[in-house]
């Protein structure tokens, strides 16, 4: 695992110096991300760099990459599963590859295929190629989108980097809000491609090209994850388990010690079961929160799974003292807001689990590619909801709106609210209502205007593949995989997700809707499958996810930094009604509405405008 980074001049030679004032202070910026090794390669009118987390090849691993013939450069963050098979492959074409790291082989097959080569690439990647024979630098990102990329445009020269923290040392691009990727971040606590919270800076799509030249820039798919147009087929737990199995190998192909990272849920226990099957070596360790709040404490159900798999139980216990300083240092860091609540917690286990390992493995993907969600349950009686007589459901509603609120976790009260606040809506429409980090009615208060319209999807196996896509694409890719690249990088910990191998991807596009959800049962399949791996009771019990007791800190040991943060943080320069920010607190902490995730939405973009406050500054003074 890596950072990456680059400066490219259209038009003109960039000298050694040049080249070292702007790419030293990204790399500087990226050092979590590698900080084994930091290394460029100036290249006419470029200069890429990278610092590295060594996962394959240790001794020989170096970047940037550098075909001596072509003088090609690449950069690559992240890990490519299939390097074997492309080894072998260039090889027949004659190209040997000397280096043992896996992504040795992209030179060679970017030389032997072009662009297309993305295509033949299995893994996580963020990726830059510089070919200075046609002046044309290259950016590609992953198929589910676990590595990030961004980059700007402007004055004849690209900027690009694995995070924005990084673009913004370098110095030349402007460092202004984009109110309409903060008008995205309000409404789904992340930024969908090409969005970010800064104007003029764009990040990669999930399984996006883009080719940029001094002539301009050209974006396209190179993939895509879409069941409505997959043949469908009746799924078998023997032709799953081989590509399971296939799936978690090629992931723990590693030359380092690796653990996980144990919920006590299904998808990370399935993991790890197969996991110690494929390859049992030294006893892994398995981290897991723990949480006072008993609701929201899973560690014991975790700590079964790993006794019953020969697995070390680390738990890492976090409370609300861990919040103001670690939301500041990750926002610090990475230069962007992302309001998951998870994000601290993550990073805190992800620091602990440094400690012992370079590499765990994480349950992500399972929900969105097999049905997991209960919002999914909602994309099949949403609509029969809605055809129920007005008198009853207005009834229902009223009785569902007395319900009073509960600091418990996942709490029923609270999933039947969110329901109803979507049930006029139909279509995408409602589930992006449900999904919403701050519901409509909530930012129409703020003073803030939303976007959900989108077009109604009539037929509830249609609807089903159309949230799960949308799901996989943004809420996944830069919401959850974006949290998780975060929170881990900042403590150099690389987090690899086999639920998101290429061959995963492609089987769950073929499973029937009725394989996914029926009924009132998520995950139809895959729970099936893992009753061969794990105790029917654990594949069954109730779906709980990693939540964090907010509601409840919020009220409490958490006001008084929430309250400052919202009078001072910036909020206005948002289009935010920092008063209305304010009520929405008080309203909380009066036990009327449950507000905490719109509060951390907020409190944490608070955040992310101090810092920007602070880097202007300092441009000011420097």
């Amino acid at each position: 695992m890596c950072g990456v980074c680059g400066v490219v001049a259209f038009g003109r030679t960039l000298s050694e110096a040049e080249a070292r004032t702007r790419i030293d202070p990204m790399l500087a910026a990226l050092y979590h991300r590698g900080p084994e090794e930091a290394g460029h390669r100036l290249a006419g009118g470029a200069v890429l760099g990278c610092t590295r987390l060594a996962i394959r090849g240790l001794t020989s691993g170096t970047q940037p990459l550098v075909d001596p013939e072509s003088g090609v450069v690449v950069v690559c963050n992240g890990e490519i599963d299939n390097h074997r098979e492309l080894r072998a492959w260039l090889k027949g074409r004659g190209r040997t590859v000397d280096q043992a790291a896996d992504v040795a082989v992209l030179p060679g097959l970017y030389l032997e295929l072009g662009e297309d080569f993305v295509s033949r690439l299995s893994g996580m990647f963020g990726l830059a190629v510089w070919d200075p024979r046609t002046q044309r630098l290259l950016l590609a990102r992953d198929r589910a989108g676990e590595r990030s990329l961004f980059f700007t445009v402007r004055n004849g020269g690209v900027v690009v980097a694995s995070e924005l923290a990084a673009i913004a040392a370098e110095g030349s691009t402007p460092l202004e809000p984009d109110m309409a990727g903060l008008r995205q971040y309000l409404q789904y606590g992340i930024f969908r491609s090409p969005a970010t919270p800064l104007r003029g800076v764009e990040r990669l799509g999930p399984a996006e090209l883009v080719s940029i030249t001094a002539e301009g820039v050209q974006r396209r798919r190179y993939w895509q994850w879409s069941p409505a147009r997959t043949a469908k087929a009746v799924p078998s737990a023997e032709d799953f388990d081989a590509v399971f199995r296939g799936a978690v190998g090629r992931q723990i192909d590693v030359d380092v010690d690796y653990g996980i990272f144990l919920s006590g849920g299904l998808d990370s226990s399935l993991v790890l079961s197969v996991a110690q099957q494929v390859r049992h070596r030294s006893r892994m360790k398995a981290y897991t929160l723990r949480f006072d709040e008993a609701s929201f404490d899973e560690s014991e159900y975790a700590r079964r799974i790993a006794a019953a798999h020969d697995a070390e139980s680390v738990c890492v216990r976090v409370g609300p003292d861990d919040i103001p300083t670690g939301i500041e240092s990750l926002v610090r860091n990475v230069g962007e807001p992302l309001a998951d609540p998870a994000w601290v917690p993550t990073a805190l286990l992800a620091r602990r689990a440094a400690q012992d390992v370079k590499m765990v493995l994480v349950g992500e993907g399972a929900d969105e590619l097999f049905g997991g969600y209960p919002t999914y349950l909602g994309a099949l009686w949403g609509a029969r909801y809605a055809r129920l007589p007005g008198p009853l459901r207005a009834a229902c509603e009223a009785a569902i709106r007395a319900w009073p609120v509960s600091d418990r976790k996942v709490a029923i009260s609270y999933l039947l609210k969110r329901f109803i606040d979507g049930s006029s809506d139909s279509g995408l429409t409602r589930h992006l209502t449900w999904i919403s980090t701050i519901p409509p009615a909530t930012l129409q208060r703020l003073g803030v205007l939303s976007e959900f319209a989108s077009p109604a999807q009539a037929d509830a196996d249609a609807l089903l593949d159309c949230v799960q896509r949308h799901d996989l694409e943004t809420s996944l890719a830069e919401g959850l995989l974006t949290k998780a690249d975060r929170a881990s990088m900042n403590a150099s910990l690389e987090l690899r997700a086999p639920f998101l191998d290429v061959r995963v991807l492609e089987y769950a596009a073929t499973l029937p809707a009725d394989q996914r959800v029926k009924g009132f049962s998520t995950k139809v399949f895959l729970k099936r499958y893992a009753t061969r791996h794990l105790p029917r009771d654990l594949v069954y019990r109730r779906k709980r996810g990693l939540s964090v007791p907010l509601a409840q800190w919020l009220r409490k040991p958490l006001y008084a930094w929430a309250r400052g943060r919202l009078e001072g943080g910036g909020l206005a320069a948002a289009g935010v009604d920092p008063v209305v920010a304010l009520t929405l607190l008080d309203e909380h902490c009066q036990r009327r509405v449950d507000h905490a995730r719109p509060l951390w939405t907020l409190l944490v973009l608070s955040e992310w405008f101090l810092w920007l406050q602070r880097q202007v500054k300092a441009r000011g003074t420097a």
